[in-house]
């Protein structure tokens, strides 16, 4: 199980608003902060000041700019598990065809007792991977449509 899991849901419009203006104010930042491993930033409302990763106000920044477009956030590590209906529900396919993508080696698993478990990471690198060649077959589809006159000029 994974050692940090958050979800958010669809961001309000201002809550997407905020991010907007919160992604342009913090990658202005981030371009001056790129030398340094740390950064220290205080909470206008406590007045509290924490030092933080840069690394982290990058993520950060992810995140924002995500928000900001409608998208939902979700974070996990990468070397995080998860079960075969995660992985299923990550890809928008049913649990029997990420069996089946398992054992034909599609996607790497381990198996602990009679679970299997996949890595966040492969799962995602699958995820790539299958976009990728949807990209690759539509621009073919529409190579092919163009080449039989199908598109009007």
């Amino acid at each position: 199980m994974p050692a940090v899991e958050t979800h958010t849901a669809k961001p309000t419009r201002s809550e997407q608003e905020a991010a907007r203006r919160s992604f342009t104010a913090l990658e202005e930042s981030l371009k001056s902060l790129s030398k340094k491993d740390t950064t220290e930033i205080e909470i206008e409302e406590t007045s509290q000041k924490i030092v933080l990763p840069t690394m982290a106000l990058r993520l950060l920044s992810r995140i924002l700019k995500d928000l900001g477009e409608g998208r939902p956030v979700q974070i996990m590590p990468i070397a995080a598990e998860m079960t075969t209906q995660a992985a299923a529900e990550m890809l928008g396919c049913s649990r029997p065809h990420v069996i089946k993508l398992l054992e034909h080696g599609k996607i790497p698993f381990t198996l602990i007792g009679k679970h299997r478990r996949i890595k966040y990471e492969h799962v995602m690198k699958y995820r790539m991977a299958m976009k990728e060649a949807q990209r690759r077959n539509l621009k073919e589809m529409m190579k092919d449509d163009e080449e039989a006159g199908l598109y009007d000029s």
